[in-house]
């Protein structure tokens, strides 16, 4: 999954992609260097992101989704937790609703129960204003387990069914370094819950931490992350970089046979 941020904030490329055309370029680029999957968003995330209005969201990602569906059949998820976002992406061409608040807003399980598309359920502690101010768990990997239980739940009572259902741990999302690291090594105990595993690990500050390095120095560790995800049991992981994911992974592929 190639990360798209067509936002002035976003902690790593904020501020790049907001001309349309330069989006969708970047969109097609991400595609032919081996994503299969655009993630397409228009309001950041990050520690202390400032909200923005459905309005601006929806004049942000529309023109974006409907460029690169004029151009490619590559699948498209919008990046939101605003149900007339996500009815405004869906509309236009995206195939998958990915929510860091796990569709628990007003009015977003409904519509993407009634939208019919895959969704995607992201574990955050608090809300991205607050989330990294004192993050705490008794145990973070039962925790966020419990936590999948649950919304998987509320997903499977208004008619989204499991095999319509991804799970995201969340890694930066409310976590210390060390819950990040918990969650990584035993990402494999997820799969309980007959879900897809998707992990967003790209250019986090708890690689920043391992390695002392700057958001634009992290490509290596990113990739090393992406990778031991892959191994404990991913199905997608969330990257900026490409095509340097990508050879990772073609390697890992061809020694499990898969060449």
């Amino acid at each position: 999954m190639g990360v798209l941020n067509i936002t002035p904030d976003s902690f790593s490329d904020g501020g790049r992609f907001t001309v349309v055309e330069t989006a969708i370029e970047q969109a097609l680029s991400m595609a032919d260097l081996g994503a299969s999957i655009i993630d397409v968003g228009g309001e950041s995330t990050r520690p202390n992101a400032t909200p923005v209005s459905s309005k601006e969201e929806i004049s942000r990602v529309v023109p974006v989704i409907k460029g690169i569906r004029s151009k490619s059949n590559v699948a498209i998820s919008i990046d939101t937790s605003k149900p007339d976002v996500m009815k405004a992406a869906v509309d236009e061409g995206a195939n998958l609703i990915n929510d860091v608040y796990a569709l628990q807003r007003p009015g977003a399980l409904e519509m993407a129960a009634t939208l019919g598309v895959p969704v995607c359920l992201m574990h955050m502690q608090a809300n991205p204003k607050t989330m990294q101010d004192s993050p705490n768990y008794l145990n973070v990997v039962d925790e966020v387990s419990s936590f999948f239980t649950q919304r998987i739940a509320a997903c499977e009572a208004v008619g989204i069914t499991r095999d319509k259902i991804i799970i995201d741990p969340g890694f930066g999302f409310g976590k210390t370094l060390q819950h990040n690291l918990s969650l990584l090594a035993k990402l494999a105990l997820f799969k309980r819950h007959g879900c897809p595993i998707l992990a967003g690990l790209s250019r986090k500050s708890m690689i920043g931490e391992i390695l002392n390095k700057r958001v634009e120095e992290r490509l290596f560790g990113s990739v090393s992350a992406a990778l031991l995800a892959v191994i404990n049991g991913a199905s997608i992981v969330r990257v900026h970089d490409v095509a340097e994911t990508a050879d990772a992974l073609k390697i890992h592929n061809a020694v499990q046979g898969n060449y």
